[in-house]
């Protein structure tokens, strides 16, 4: 069974928009929503490896999720102190797609410290075949933001054995989306993250 997130929001809209990004950026997990915390208790609520969690439900169930701080992402629309709640790490919403990747990255490599705390089984389910030079490269180039004939163009090869590259990189990593794609190399040393 797959490790579980709970994404607890009364906002649709912006739960399934999350959930989405996190399946991209990793498949490795489930993720799980919730329109109120009595959803989230009426399936198994400490099941869960990571809870991103609406402002105004942790505060009203303060107690559960002052336990599991470590495990919990507060949902913010506002950068402010005022909307930040000491001891938990906070996710600003209210960015584009590209700021809102860098903010779950920063906040993977800072909560697990590059990956120390996750646990074995999980990195083991992220493991995958080795990449060619080649694929090295041209994953690097999407995970900046490069179009595949840039990426033709920077590497002086056809368009064509650039999407080549794509499906391969993507099969052997089993990886559905520039999104997961972007992490990977971030996660894995192929690019810096100032650089995307």
């Amino acid at each position: 069974m797959k490790p579980q997130i709970a994404i607890v929001d009364s906002n649709t809209l912006a739960a399934i928009g999350l959930k989405n990004i996190l399946q991209g950026m990793m498949p490795v997990m489930q993720v799980a929503t919730f329109g109120s915390f009595a959803e989230l208790e009426a399936n198994d609520a400490d099941g869960y490896f990571h809870y991103f969690v609406s402002m105004h439900i942790v505060l009203e169930h303060r107690q559960f999720f002052v336990d599991r701080r470590h495990k919990t992402i507060i949902l913010t629309l506002s950068n402010e102190a005022s909307s930040q709640i000491n001891g938990f790490h906070s996710l600003l919403l209210n960015v584009p797609e590209k700021q809102l990747l860098k903010q779950i990255l920063q906040l993977a490599t800072h909560a697990h410290q590059g990956g120390r705390n996750i646990p074995s089984n999980i990195m083991k389910m992220a493991e995958h075949p080795a990449l060619t030079d080649r694929e090295t490269e041209v994953l690097a180039l999407i995970a900046q933001g490069n179009i595949n004939k840039e990426i033709a163009d920077t590497l002086s090869i056809g368009l064509s054995t650039v999407i080549t590259h794509r499906k391969n990189i993507m099969t052997k990593l089993n990886l559905r989306s520039v999104s997961a794609l972007t992490i990977y190399a971030v996660t894995h040393g192929f690019v810096d993250i100032n650089k995307i």
